[in-house]
């Protein structure tokens, strides 16, 4: 017989939450003895369960050892960090600095744009950097009102068509109603 896919949310009855967990547990630390012995990995699992109580596997040796060990090789790639920072080529810094050159400009049309300065102090390349923005800008806008004109067009012939429909269906019935009469 198949299992059935477990859906991942928490398990409301508590003694059935309980029992999950004793032998999710137990699959968990027995994995990863498996994979110790298998890939001579050293390897921690710290557990602690819904009431407070911890469940530890240590392959080779105990946790602190384990955990020291951690804390040595984690420190270092931060260390490493640190030093290529200062040696960041100087190719990288130019880009930086473009970029933000770049960023610092778009700023400035954005408040051009908004008002928020007066355009009296720009000169001509600003300005028609800033007029190409705006055309480009406008004809989106134009672009993007042309395609909801045009999904409310073709939702209202739909519309337009079931009440035609349903006008047909009231004059056939009308026509009955006559007819019998």
């Amino acid at each position: 017989m198949a299992r059935g896919k477990v859906q991942m949310r928490r398990i409301e009855n508590p003694v059935h939450r309980q029992v999950t967990f004793c032998k999710r547990r137990m699959g968990l630390l027995k994995k990863a003895k498996e994979l110790s012995v298998l890939c001579d990995a050293d390897i921690g699992v710290i557990v602690f369960s819904p009431h407070g109580k911890i469940y530890e596997l240590a392959t080779n040796g105990n946790m602190q050892g384990l955990i020291e060990r951690y804390k040595n090789k984690s420190n270092l790639p931060e260390a490493q960090a640190e030093s290529n920072e200062q040696n960041i080529p100087q190719v990288i810094q130019q880009d930086v600095l473009l970029l933000r050159q770049e960023v610092d400009l778009l700023q400035n049309s954005l408040r051009y744009m908004y008002g928020e300065r007066d355009i009296s102090h720009m000169n001509l390349g600003e300005l028609q950097s800033l007029e190409s923005n705006l055309e480009v800008w406008v004809n989106n806008i134009r672009s993007t009102k042309m395609q909801i004109m045009s999904r409310e067009i073709e939702m209202l012939k739909n519309k337009e068509g079931i009440l035609k429909a349903a006008n047909d269906i009231l004059q056939e019935r009308e026509f009955e109603v006559i007819i019998i009469i």
